[in-house]
């Protein structure tokens, strides 16, 4: 058997060289041909020739072999420490480059933020070095946002108040939302809304150096993303969606409404010949489960429907898909 079968270290020595080792130290000898089952013994130094009889193998003293064993150890963690030296002497000078301070790296491209507190001073930290543009997407969630838009508001203010842009989607259940509302009459300066039937998920991104995204289902943890090629994603789907929106604020515009069916009702229509539930729906377009119900029974009575599956049918032939909501 070769060394090569035996690629261990002496401080993991095999059972075969082990056996060998003790086997010699007892006997004071053992034969050469016995190491070919353990070459490593002989490797690391364990057995060497007997000076009388060279096809014959004595054990050197545990406490020598370790001695050197040790001593080899030493010199090769010297050597990367050298080594050590040596990387942060080249590396040291090379590290403010580009103007760029030694021992300030670049934040991670994509961090987690655990925790509703966590995330808020994560946004109001990047927004407090703001100075150019906040876009937003807000989805309904079921729940009053007047505390949430309470906390943002002195922070959005003070974007405005440096020059900056504040553009914001809503979902259209939000339009006449009293906390909504009253936001827009509290602040001054270049901010605007509008609403869609469907948003995407939370998104938050400022200047366009960092955006924030929600990371699990009840936005407890957040990724807060500095990643450049995410961020412009991020900005495109977002301008796509704001130009597909009706203006909410300053300049509020009716949202025209196909003859015979309300804009709810489009929406509703569509999602329901997509084969959404009733609760898909709620979600999608920001209200209770109840409102939906409520909405899709209008629907239903206006088309002269008696059970799910006719409504839809009755939608494809109604044309309400055929119009622009």
């Amino acid at each position: 058997m070769t060394s090569q079968a035996h690629r261990h270290g002496p401080e993991e020595l095999c059972e075969a060289g082990l056996e060998l080792y003790g086997r010699a130290l007892r006997d004071g000898q053992v034969s050469g041909a016995d190491a070919d089952s353990a070459p490593c013994v002989v490797d690391f130094g364990l057995l060497r020739p007997c000076v009388t009889d060279l096809g014959r193998l004595e054990p050197v003293a545990p406490a020598v072999a370790l001695h050197r064993l040790l001593r080899t150890s030493a010199d090769r963690i010297a050597g990367e420490r050298r080594r050590e030296e040596r990387l942060v002497e080249t590396f040291g000078a090379l590290m403010s480059v580009g103007g760029r301070p030694a021992g300030a790296p670049d934040p991670p491209a994509i961090e987690v933020v655990d925790g509703l507190d966590r995330i808020n001073e994560a946004i109001a930290k990047a927004m407090a070095g703001a100075t150019r543009e906040l876009l937003a997407i807000q989805p309904y969630n079921g729940r009053s946002p007047a505390e949430r838009l309470a906390k943002s508001l002195g922070r959005d203010q003070d974007l405005l108040d440096r020059g900056g842009r504040i553009r914001t989607l809503y979902q259209h259940t939000q339009r006449y939302s009293p906390a909504v509302v009253a936001r827009y009459e509290q602040l001054t300066g270049d901010a605007e809304a509008r609403t869609l039937d469907q948003i995407t998920e939370r998104l938050i991104v400022v200047d366009r150096e960092v955006a924030f995204i929600p990371a699990n289902a009840d936005r407890t943890l957040a990724l807060e993303v500095r990643h450049p090629v995410l961020i412009d994603y991020f900005a495109v789907i977002f301008d796509r969606l704001w130009h597909m929106a009706t203006p909410m604020h300053p300049q509020a515009v009716a949202r025209a409404a196909p003859t015979g069916f309300t804009p709810r009702q489009h929406a509703i229509a569509a999602l329901l010949v997509e084969g959404h539930t009733d609760t898909d729906i709620a979600e999608r377009l920001g209200m209770n489960v109840r409102t939906a119900r409520v909405h899709i029974a209008k629907l239903a009575a206006t088309l002269g429907s008696e059970s799910r599956a006719q409504l839809g049918y009755l939608i494809g032939r109604s044309g309400i898909l055929d119009r622009e909501a």
